[in-house]
């Protein structure tokens, strides 16, 4: 059988080389600018929009929430859950690439390539056919069902083909069943009469999200996040390839189990929310192992913190660029991610055929 032979930049061959090619000043350098960031964009956010509102009046509302003042209201039920959610699905998508590039020792590893927002919307637009009313808190199993049967698939196609499972054939395989289950999809969508709801999903976006769904994603992205901090340091070691990694004593199917377990978490929660906007878990993952190296125990805390800000940015921008109507934030991680996975494509165009 055919294994993925190249790692994502790790040009590593032992743990020791893993610490030596790591920067822990960096990563707690970035975790602090970070959070500082996250809060200072946070703001800005729940500041900007149709209805401009002082900082002051922010603070007011989140401290002294007063009912009857409108600005209050706005600040406190529209974008106050907006701004949260939008750092809370920036760091499950950044983490979840990180791990799936690191599972998979694929460069071009992400969440939309990969057909788990293709899974998630389908099942998703099945049930807003089929059961219109479901609460959000159900919704989101199906989502975390869907997005399974997703990369259930697309690997299994990969895996049969030809020559095995290698990260082209990977790409190729998400690209076409994506595409087909998206067509099914739209399908289901206009015959059932949902296609407004389908295209809220398509777009991506956290205009609408609401507390209650606040609520309900925290505890799943919360645990999903613990969870691959819990496995970074068996990522690490994966990341060294499966037969070094079968050598040092490591059970390569249960980290990978696992592994795909919190993938599954962090991007059911998100893609329930807000829909399928891509990229996040592209472009994150590369630009923290850059900065700090190719130790999964400082990339995973470090993609999440760098995930949300711009998550963060990016919805400020959603609000900006076409007042006072939204933009969005889907169709700006496009035009972001797009040409990040043009020039990563060329760049391992060699390896990866």
């Amino acid at each position: 059988m055919t294994t993925l032979v190249k790692p994502v930049k790790e040009k590593v061959k032992s743990e020791e080389d893993i610490v030596i090619k790591s920067r822990p000043i960096f990563a707690i350098s970035i975790i602090a600018v970070g959070i500082i960031l996250i809060l200072i964009g946070m703001v800005t956010s729940i500041s900007t929009g149709a209805a401009g509102i002082s900082f002051s009046v922010v603070l007011d509302a989140v401290f002294h929430f007063n009912p009857s003042l409108e600005q209050h209201q706005i600040v406190y039920n529209l974008r106050f859950p907006r701004a949260l959610t939008g750092a809370l699905i920036g760091a499950g998508f950044a983490v979840s690439g990180a791990i799936m590039q690191g599972m998979t020792r694929n460069p071009l590893a992400d969440t939309g390539l990969l057909g788990i927002n293709a899974g998630a919307g389908f099942v998703l637009v099945v049930v807003f056919a089929f059961y219109p009313n479901m609460e959000f808190k159900y919704l989101i199993l199906f989502s975390f069902i869907g997005a399974g049967l997703g990369v259930g698939l697309i690997y299994a196609i990969a895996y049969f083909a030809k020559g095995g499972l290698t990260p082209l054939r990977l790409v190729l395989a998400g690209a076409i069943i994506g595409s087909l289950v998206k067509g099914i999809t739209q399908i289901i969508s206009l015959v059932s009469g949902v296609s407004y709801e389908l295209a809220f999903w398509s777009a991506g976006g956290i205009s609408a999200v609401e507390w209650f769904q606040v609520k309900v994603i925290i505890p799943w992205i919360t645990i999903g996040l613990l969870g691959a901090i819990a496995i970074s340091p068996k990522l690490t070691i994966l990341s060294l390839g499966e037969e070094v990694a079968i050598g040092l004593g490591q059970g390569t199917k249960v980290i990978k189990a696992l592994a795909a377990v919190v993938v599954l978490l962090l991007v059911g929660a998100s893609v329930s929310t807000v829909g399928g906007v891509g990229f996040i878990g592209l472009i994150v993952p590369h630009i923290v192992r850059f900065l700090v190296g190719v130790d999964y125990r400082l990339i995973i805390p470090c993609s999440a913190v760098v995930g949300a800000v711009i998550v963060v940015i990016a919805d400020i921008g959603a609000k900006l660029i076409n007042m006072p109507y939204e933009t969005p934030l889907g169709s700006i991680m496009a035009v972001l991610g797009v040409p990040f996975f043009l020039y990563l494509a060329r760049k391992e165009k060699r390896e990866l055929i």
